[in-house]
């Protein structure tokens, strides 16, 4: 029993899970005003690289941060003047993304660093140290956990307060069900679509930078290793839902965690490293006919169309 719950595993689910509900948090923002995202892996790449090389060249993680969340907001300012303004093919803007990403890191990897592979180490994200030690069963939990990791949890607690409980998240909410409907209440039903998509690719951007400044100190080619996309699937899975989403990404974040610590079994080591992959495919199969999203995402949105 041990080797499936023990207080390392449980550390673990918690640090890889900090860029899924992280990035889940903001496909859902995309979603919730109607416009699809499966850039998010994109995003959250750019987010690496930009707070590894900031970080690098100011000696600062934070404006390393910083400067990965700015990175987030103008891409999601380019897939929402796409996806809005031009109208164009919400899926195709976000693989669109993905390939840019993908190639301008590496590009910008060996500018910078004369090295396609990763940066030069760089600092590193704070983390709680022994500041709750004390506290019964969490102190062990929560001990060396990224400031980013309680930073993210933070943000679902206010994403869901903001999404359920205040008029502007109501609006916002109601764009994605039936922006039309909206527009005809006096909602600026295009004004929340590009505010929603920018605040999730930020949010996607964040994500990201836990990777490169929060778990490690470096950027490397590809780090995201598809977690945008398990970022995805664990929305889907916990409903287009702040708190749902971060269950769902535990979920994902500790088949992970099992898979690191399956590596020393006897088993081929590529069906070990498949193991999360297989578990979104199962997860989403068994759950992707019951979920029901917002009703216009993914659609066009035509402002004078009645």
């Amino acid at each position: 029993m041990s080797d499936f719950i023990s207080l390392s595993i449980i550390q673990a689910t918690l640090a890889i899970a900090t860029p899924l509900f992280i990035g889940a948090l903001g496909g859902l923002f995309c979603e919730r005003v109607g416009v699809v995202n499966v850039g998010l892996d994109g995003i959250m790449l750019a987010g690496a690289f930009t707070a590894a090389v900031v970080s690098y060249y100011s000696q600062s993680a934070l404006l390393g941060v910083l400067a990965a969340v700015l990175v987030g907001a103008i891409l999601g300012v380019l897939h929402a003047f796409i996806c809005v303004g031009l109208k164009t093919d919400h899926v195709v803007s976000g693989v669109a993304i993905n390939i840019l990403t993908a190639s301008a890191t590496v590009f910008l990897l060996q500018l910078f660093f004369g090295n396609k592979g990763q940066s030069p180490s760089c600092p590193k994200i704070g983390v709680l140290g022994d500041t709750l030690v004390g506290v019964p069963f969490l102190g062990s939990i929560l001990h060396n956990m990224s400031y980013l990791t309680l930073l993210g949890l933070i943000l679902v607690i206010f994403a869901h307060l903001f999404l359920y409980h205040t008029k502007t998240g109501l609006r916002l909410r109601s764009v994605g069900e039936n922006p039309y409907a909206a527009q005809s209440l006096g909602v600026p039903a295009v004004n929340y679509m590009y505010g929603g998509v920018i605040l999730g690719c930020a949010l996607a951007g964040l994500a990201g930078a836990f990777l490169s400044v929060g778990m490690l100190n470096v950027f490397t080619k590809n780090m995201t290793a598809g977690r945008g996309f398990i970022a995805l699937a664990a929305m889907i899975f916990g409903r287009w839902t702040p708190f749902g989403s971060l269950l769902a990404s535990l979920f994902f974040g500790y088949v992970m965690a099992w898979q690191i610590n399956a590596q020393g079994l006897q088993v081929p080591a590529q069906l070990v490293e498949a193991i999360p992959y297989l578990a979104t495919l199962l997860v989403l199969a068994f759950v992707s006919r019951r979920a029901r999203g917002p009703a216009h995402d993914g659609k066009i949105y035509i402002a004078d169309q009645h």
